[in-house]
């Protein structure tokens, strides 16, 4: 009995149209030029990008005033829990060398508060935040409820530790006359955060909807009552609370607080000359050892004056062109081996051809 062959034991169907699907398919390759060329574009592409960046953070025009030290009365007063009650007012004059021309944006700046804890990140109700339940203070730990079992509305540990310091920024027109720089309250937040994450119940009988629930715990007044002057800058949108809510990611952080109305005096931007803060102090940081500060700056068409995004590019670039060259002398020095193989080759067969035609 003969033996069956191996192959038709195989289980493959056969190669024919009818049992194989052939896909066309196209198998990239590039050449040692091409990845060449990709590698010192990008890396002309990132330095020059780079270097425009740092350029325009260089045009910005910024004044940036720490104000720990200098209030540091009201710092004292504040660290004790009983004078909540008591206000204490720090005037701060200092002298604009130069005009800040077009829009002008005031920031409150902190050291050493640290957002970005997770336990402090999850301490928020996102329910009663879009005006749905307000009751839902499930995941706002250790700020739930107060003492007497009233739902804390707006609850979490975000919300109670606002920051409340008012700043106004005064203007010396002459010898005798101080006036007060316009600033808008509104505009401050992204429209994500202002359509999508934030809502109130609704403006008919607004401090009713409230009603059974009480304000967190270091909060002057309830939601319903933080801007008296605009209603729709009440509740859960307001401006101020939303920038708040927005947790930054380092310990060291700035959060936009006013921007400048440009009328009157200040059509163009605010002008040269002397000027003053007056800081109503509230929010104390020295316990934890932090620092407060109030940052008047321009902005750019890439946005504030942090040389982050610029310095990056500019490594990214060089780094690309250090590998490009890297690229490029491994691609000559194999190309010469190649060449001198090649030649090498070449001369030995001539020989061997040589020696048979002989």
């Amino acid at each position: 009995m003969k033996g069956i062959p191996e192959h038709h034991l195989s289980r493959m169907p056969d190669n024919t149209a009818m049992k194989q699907q052939n896909l066309p398919a196209y198998q990239l390759r590039f050449s040692a030029t091409v990845v060449l060329s990709i590698f010192f574009g990008t890396g002309v592409f990132c330095l020059c990008m780079g270097v425009i960046l740092i350029l325009s953070v260089k045009s910005t025009k910024k004044i940036e005033i720490n104000y720990t030290k200098i209030c540091s009365n009201c710092a004292q007063l504040r660290e004790n829990a009983f004078n909540f009650d008591k206000e204490c007012i720090c005037s701060i004059p200092f002298y604009l060398p130069e005009k800040m021309e077009g829009n002008v944006y005031m920031y409150y700046k902190l050291s050493g508060f640290y957002q970005n804890l997770y336990r402090y990140i999850q301490s928020r109700s996102n329910n009663q935040l879009v005006g749905e339940a307000l009751r839902d203070v499930e995941d706002c730990a250790p700020f739930k409820v107060s003492h007497h079992g009233t739902p804390i509305v707006p609850c979490g540990a975000i919300a109670n530790s606002m920051f409340n310091d008012t700043i106004i920024l005064s203007y010396k027109l002459n010898s005798s006359m101080h006036i007060t720089v316009p600033m808008l309250k509104n505009g401050l937040t992204w429209w994500t955060d202002k359509y999508v994450k934030f809502q109130n119940p609704s403006f008919n009988n607004f401090s009713s909807k409230f009603a059974g629930s009480t304000k967190p715990p270091y909060w002057p007044k309830p939601i319903y009552d933080l801007d008296r002057n605009n209603v729709e800058n009440n509740g859960f949108l307001n401006d101020d609370f939303i920038v708040w809510m927005r947790t930054a990611a380092f310990p060291t952080f700035k959060k936009l607080y006013r921007r400048l109305y440009r009328i009157h005096y200040f059509t163009e931007g605010l002008p040269a000359g002397n000027y003053s803060f007056n800081i109503s102090y509230n929010f104390p940081v020295t316990r934890f050892h932090g620092e407060k500060s109030v940052v008047l700056s321009t902005l750019t068409w890439c946005g504030g004056g942090g040389f982050f995004l610029g310095v990056a590019y500019t490594v990214t670039g060089a780094l690309t062109w250090l590998a490009s060259f890297a690229l490029m002398a491994v691609h000559l020095m194999w190309k010469k081996k190649k060449i001198a193989y090649q030649k090498k080759s070449y001369a030995l067969r001539r020989k061997t051809e040589n020696r048979n035609g002989q």
